[in-house]
């Protein structure tokens, strides 16, 4: 929410952009409108857990180290290799395990 909530705050004029009320005032809105979302969406956790286990291994552990790889191509040692490789292994198994539990829980809430 961090994100979203400081691009919005970038949108206040720069005459009162010093008063921390906007601010207040945009974050309390954020934070009820994902509640809302929340309590309309029965599976919203379940959504969210799905969403979380995808995003979360490919951008903390598969793609960092697939990123590693391609940009020190030739650079790196065998068990700078191995090691990135095993990495990616085991996020992509998490990611699979991960989806598969999410979406057999929204499946069965449907």
């Amino acid at each position: 929410m961090a994100p979203v909530a400081m691009s919005l705050e970038e949108l206040i004029p720069s005459n009162h952009a010093k008063s921390h009320m906007y601010s207040i005032l945009i974050r309390t809105a954020l934070v009820m409108s994902t509640l809302l979302v929340a309590l309309k969406i029965p599976f919203f956790g379940f959504v969210m857990a799905l969403i979380g286990s995808l995003f979360t291994m490919l951008v903390t552990l598969i793609l960092p180290c697939a990123c590693f790889l391609r940009i020190l191509k030739g650079k790196t040692s065998p068990i700078q290799v191995s090691a990135c490789i095993l990495i990616i292994i085991i996020g992509s198994i998490s990611a699979v395990f991960g989806s598969y539990s999410a979406l057999s829980k929204i499946i069965h809430s449907l």
